[in-house]
């Protein structure tokens, strides 16, 4: 029983639509082929660095109210999505186990590819963290540039690769997100949020528990397939080994980065020189996924 999603089902008027929206179809899906996505994502950086160009000698635009409406829907649809994944893996998990629910085919259902899908098309509505910072005139960080492209690309592999272990890194990054969103939603009101450093700390759990279970994963997958009379394991894990690899050395990446965000931000904040992080225009100490550049004092 998926409570939300039967309510959803049973009281919102849904259109009908093609197969290949609502399943993974690779080459018929809305980005779905290589061309698409590397095209996507050079637009994505082609706008935002002729936007920074074009802001040098405009003033900076607040533009509030339109930044909330952006930041409340990602945090209510984060929400919204995590709940339904939820409903989807617990049964998974509840009928064979945790290994079951990481590794075993029976973990890529209709549902959640479906869920995957939205959740890979939302990451390209989240681009437009980085046009709010620079119409802003806000600096653009490499570790916010790198993370908001990069995640796409990962979501975009994950769904070809039809990785089992995917719920793990979508779920926690989706209640990362909700608090996240919500933040800067809150923010840009004039509120005051007293949990904005443990954002990052939050982050940073996300990217170790990740971390464990995809490396988890990819070691099932080898031992099974390649080292099976020499590894000691359980079984295989489903997906591809391309997805697993790229996954293993994304996130890998991304724990790096982070931390090393963190010690420059707490551990030594003297050497920021007088400058305060920033996100989406925001004074914040938090290396999330809507990024961080740093404004001068």
């Amino acid at each position: 029983m998926a409570p939300l999603a039967d309510l959803i089902l049973a009281h919102v008027p849904l259109p009908s639509l093609p197969y290949y929206l609502t399943h993974y179809v690779r080459g018929q899906t809305p980005l779905s082929t290589q061309t698409e996505v590397f095209a996507a994502l050079a637009s994505y950086l082609t706008v935002i660095f002729s936007i920074r160009a074009l802001m040098t000698d405009r003033p900076a635009m607040k533009m509030t109210k339109l930044f909330q409406a952006h930041n409340i829907i990602l945090s209510v649809g984060s929400g919204l999505l995590l709940v339904l994944m939820v409903e989807e893996i617990a049964p998974i998990f509840w009928r064979g186990g945790l290994f079951h629910a990481l590794c075993d085919d029976e973990a890529w259902t209709r549902n959640l590819e479906f869920y995957y899908m939205i959740n890979y098309y939302i990451k390209y509505l989240e681009l437009l963290d980085t046009v709010f910072l620079a119409i802003k005139k806000k600096p653009l960080a490499f570790l916010h540039v790198f993370h908001h492209s990069a995640t796409a690309l990962l979501c975009y592999t994950q769904l070809n690769g039809r990785t089992s272990i995917s719920w793990v890194p979508i779920t926690l990054n989706l209640t990362v997100h909700v608090l996240m969103y919500y933040y800067y939603y809150a923010t840009a009101g004039g509120a005051r949020i007293w949990w904005k450093k443990y954002l990052t700390t939050m982050q940073i759990v996300q990217f170790i528990i990740d971390l464990v279970a995809v490396y988890f994963g990819t070691y099932s997958y080898y031992a099974a397939n390649y080292f099976k009379d020499t590894w000691p394991h359980y079984a295989t894990c489903a997906g591809t080994e391309g997805a697993a690899v790229f996954g293993c050395a994304l996130l890998t990446s991304y724990l790096g980065l982070f931390i090393n965000f963190y010690i420059q931000t707490y551990r030594h904040p003297k050497a920021a020189k007088g400058k305060k992080p920033v996100a989406n225009g925001h004074a914040v100490a938090n290396g999330s996924a809507n990024g961080n550049a740093y404004k001068s004092e």
